[in-house]
């Protein structure tokens, strides 16, 4: 039996108007990572990072998202996240000052690569003192400034 289904005009479907202003942050969530990495790395990476940040600032969550037939879906971030590259030691420096401002900040080290869970990949993040990090990525969220002087040196992902 074939049934017959009617849209509702893309009007009829707003549950509420939508603005035109610009929203402007006053906070940022970035992600830095190291330009050595290849593209599957990096998508990876930038994966695990952004699911750090909102397990701790609840805050970058938006609402739920719903389709026009009522299908619902998970909430993503509010806003958007910027992604940057750079050298090893910018983000070992970037490392260092995300430190010295106490952001909420999630990290990727290299010897996750060859890990296969979330037992093992604190287990290797733990085995290795601070300074001696072999950093990868590094996710932050914050102050859109302090976050900007975290990233000094960083550029834009391509």
């Amino acid at each position: 039996m074939q049934r017959t289904y009617k849209t509702r005009s893309y009007d009829a479907r707003q549950s509420r108007p939508m603005s035109t202003e610009p929203i402007r942050f006053d906070t940022k969530i970035a992600v830095l990572l190291r330009e050595d990495l290849e593209t599957w790395q990096r998508l990876n990476v930038t994966a695990f990072l952004v699911s750090g940040l909102g397990s701790q600032a609840p805050e970058v969550v938006g609402e739920p998202y719903e389709d026009a037939d009522g299908v619902p879906y998970l909430p993503m971030f509010r806003q958007p996240v910027l992604v940057f590259e750079g050298t090893k030691e910018t983000l070992t420096a970037a490392h260092a000052r995300v430190l010295s401002r106490s952001l909420p900040r999630a990290l990727f080290t290299s010897d996750l690569f060859s890990t296969g869970n979330d037992r093992d990949n604190r287990a290797a993040v733990r085995a290795v003192a601070t300074g001696e990090l072999d950093l990868v990525g590094l996710a932050v969220y914050g102050p859109r400034n302090a976050v900007d002087k975290v990233l000094k040196g960083a550029r834009m992902h391509p």
